[in-house]
């Protein structure tokens, strides 16, 4: 395994966290009406099975977003609401040197490549299980590296 100091990139934060669940309402209310978190978008994908609401805590470079998500057709894949904590997704500095970067380290990735996110973002996703051709993966968890804007770079660049 390569070591930190000849790795391409850097993982600067926490980006999102997503939550999913069969009544996008009830996931509302919590969060929205009941908690108080502001929503500042929507999404929707049929190849991503997925209606969100885009929420955001804080502001700035240091905003961490929520995804709330219920899939379209609960029997359909990916199956956005299983597990109910979806997924995480991490701030990168350089997405494809990082998505390149791991790929040589036998890491496991979701089909779909590098691609446009619900907030506009370039991302792509790791894998939450490996296999015998890419061992690596997210031990259990999907895990979303998000390309940073520049902005999020420079605050959180140490």
């Amino acid at each position: 395994m390569s070591t930190s100091e000849n790795r391409p990139f850097r993982i600067l934060g926490l980006q999102q966290i997503a939550v999913g669940g069969l009544d996008l309402g009830a996931l509302r209310n919590l969060w929205v009406d009941t908690l108080g978190v502001e929503k500042v978008g929507d999404y929707e994908s049929e190849s991503e099975n997925v209606r969100e609401d885009i929420l955001q805590l804080g502001s700035g470079p240091h905003a961490v977003e929520v995804d709330l998500m219920e899939p379209l057709d609960p029997e359909s894949r990916p199956k956005v609401n299983d597990p109910a904590l979806n997924h995480v997704g991490l701030w990168v500095d350089d997405l494809p040197a990082a998505v390149g970067w791991l790929d040589d380290q036998g890491m496991r990735f979701t089909p779909g490549g590098i691609r446009k996110g619900a907030s506009g973002h370039d991302i792509c996703f790791v894998h939450p299980k490996g296999n015998d051709e890419f061992p690596l993966s997210g031990e259990g968890v999907l895990i979303e590296l998000v390309q940073a804007p520049d902005d999020v770079i420079a605050a959180l660049t140490p």
